[in-house]
């Protein structure tokens, strides 16, 4: 995915940070055996997932666009090289 720059976004970025907080606050509170607080964060990490979306829209997400598509298209056009021995 190096290639292909996938997830290097501010809105993948900030979902990806948010939804990770409300992971650990889900954990802390299931340990501590707080159901609310378990669903509190649950809700966090939805949250993120609806940021992360919003942020997309906004254009700070990754164009649609494929930066490498005619790269790739003239990659499939070349022949293979056959390597002798």
């Amino acid at each position: 995915m190096a290639g292909s720059s996938h997830g290097h976004t501010p809105a993948a970025w900030t979902g990806v940070t948010i939804a990770f907080i409300g992971f650990c606050v889900s954990g802390a509170f299931m340990v501590m055996a707080q159901p609310a607080g378990f669903w509190a964060g649950m809700v966090v990490v939805v949250l993120g997932g609806v940021v992360g979306v919003i942020m997309r829209a906004m254009g700070l997400g990754q164009s649609k666009e494929d930066p490498h598509a005619e790269a790739r298209a003239a990659a499939a056009k070349s022949q293979p090289v056959s390597v002798k021995s």
